[in-house]
């Protein structure tokens, strides 16, 4: 049984809240899961010790067992110390599209026109 340790939402519309899990990877997110390991509450700010409760104990159990942490809860997990903080690297996120470089270039040619003329 592959396992994940992931967020099942909860709350009503417009006010989430969500439970730490260990699940099957095959159940729906809000689903069965095996075990309630915390809670997240994003409403909360940043830096308040409520936002993001764990029980570490058991976490450290489930990735003993070989339990994968979805992105999102990977980052709590490096946030609270329990996991080693992984190198993220998106070097297409920052490039702007083809369009706007498209734009980017006629404005330059426009410009250089503009300083030529006068």
């Amino acid at each position: 049984m592959a396992m994940k340790i992931r967020l099942a939402r909860g709350g009503s519309k417009k006010r989430p809240f969500y439970r730490i899990v260990a699940a099957d990877s095959r159940m729906p997110r809000d689903g069965r899961f095996v075990e309630k390991m915390g809670i997240y509450n994003p409403l909360l700010p940043k830096g308040s010790e409520e936002r993001v409760k764990m029980d570490m104990e058991r976490v450290q159990h489930w990735l003993s067992e070989g339990a994968q942490p979805t992105n999102r809860v990977a980052r709590m997990l490096e946030a609270a110390g329990a996991m080693e903080k992984k190198e993220r690297n998106n070097p297409n996120k920052a490039e702007p599209s083809q369009k706007a470089k498209d734009r980017a270039e006629k404005k330059a040619a426009k410009a250089a026109e503009e300083a030529a003329a006068e």
